[in-house]
């Protein structure tokens, strides 16, 4: 089965989200029928640990690291996730973000 639609799971510092908004609406994420710009997001608390050879945006090579972040959830046309992957990484502070790409059956009720 072949999926018309993707939801991006994106996690960024709270700092970072309204760049990272603007990314996703210039690549047309988030676009559902006849309204554009839709997002959600909320509050988590992630925990990472760089390793040798990382240069982390956030922590110390070698320790534990947990701080507040966003979870931002849009959607794509699955023939766009390359377009979005690319405006989310030129957004993006991490050396390794986290964006996770799960395939829709559909969105709403099309």
């Amino acid at each position: 089965m072949e999926f018309a639609y993707c939801k991006l799971e994106i996690f960024v510092p709270e700092t970072h989200l309204e760049g990272l908004r603007q990314a996703l609406q210039a690549a047309d994420a988030g676009h559902i029928g006849q309204y554009d710009s839709c997002l959600s997001y909320s509050q988590v608390t992630s925990f990472w640990r760089p390793l040798d050879g990382a240069a982390p945006y956030s922590g110390t090579v070698g320790q534990l690291s947990r701080q507040p972040e966003v979870k931002v959830e849009v959607t794509c046309a699955a023939a766009q996730v390359e377009q979005v992957l690319a405006a989310i990484r030129r957004a993006h502070p991490y050396e390794e973000p986290v964006v996770n790409v799960i395939p829709l059956y559909r969105t709403s009720f099309q």
